[in-house]
């Protein structure tokens, strides 16, 4: 039976944890490395309903996306909501690795789930930041050709919406027909410019500002906010797959509590 150190060791070669951005804390946050693991649950966010419902399926192991811890930590009590949902994974005997923003840069990781999903075809990376220790190039964003080329920015939203399975995506239209698209998972706002310099007409990511839909317009870029869950939990499944794969003996599932934390009318 494979232990919690074991799982941490295929998931720093899948996703090395140093890649890590400097902000980050990916990592073996929370148990003990030599617990045998028969059963892991797999989510985008380790919250308390999550580990609830891997508590009553008799879990050692939870593997997110999102750090279970991200802020330092100055008391361990039931007065937060971090607090709580650590002391329920400690008092469930349940260990916690979080993979974020190195599997966010790898070639199997966040992106490159988040354009397959969309479909984009002949996929590069939108900014490459360097190799891993085997030489396999890393960076945040992927660019890729749109499935069917010439829609407009409210089609392409559309089908953004239903393929991600999104609660809504808002978007500012930049005024050209969708065909080049470079997607971030997560808060990649930011990388507007990014887009702009490897000629795409299109961008989808998440959490964007109203600053940055203004500056998308003036650039005549398509800029849409498909939501920070929706943008992300592409990842949840193949993770899942792989680890499966990988430990025959664990049982592996996906977490039913894994859900958008917002509604949209």
């Amino acid at each position: 039976m494979a232990t919690v150190n074991e799982v941490y060791g295929f998931l720093d070669k899948l996703a090395p944890f140093d890649l890590q951005m400097d902000f980050d804390n990916a990592g073996f946050l929370v148990g003990r490395g030599e617990t045998q693991v028969k059963r892991l649950l797999v989510a985008l966010d380790i919250t308390l309903p999550v580990v609830q419902e891997a508590a009553e399926k008799g879990c050692q192991l939870v593997v997110s996306h999102h750090p279970v811890i991200f802020h330092p930590v100055k008391a361990l009590t039931d007065q937060s909501a971090t607090g709580r949902v650590l002391l329920a994974l400690a008092e469930g005997h349940m260990a916690a690795i979080c993979a974020h923003t190195n599997l966010d840069a790898v070639m199997e990781g966040v992106n490159c789930c988040l354009a397959r999903t969309l479909e984009l075809k002949d996929l590069e990376q939108l900014h490459q930041d360097g190799l891993d220790h085997e030489g396999r190039p890393y960076g945040i964003g992927r660019v890729g050709t749109a499935h069917r080329p010439g829609m407009t920015a409210g089609e392409y939203a559309a089908f953004v919406k239903e393929k991600l399975g999104a609660a809504s995506v808002r978007y500012a239209d930049g005024g050209r027909p969708v065909r080049h698209v470079a997607v971030g998972g997560g808060s990649c706002g930011s990388m507007l410019c990014d887009a702009a310099a490897r000629g795409c007409d299109t961008f989808v990511t998440a959490d964007v500002k109203h600053d940055q839909y203004i500056q998308a317009r003036a650039m005549g870029i398509t800029l849409m906010d498909a939501g920070h869950f929706a943008t992300e939990n592409v990842v949840c499944a193949p993770l899942a797959e792989k680890l499966a794969r990988a430990f025959p003996d664990i049982r592996v599932e996906l977490a039913q509590q894994n859900r958008e934390p917002y509604g949209a009318v």
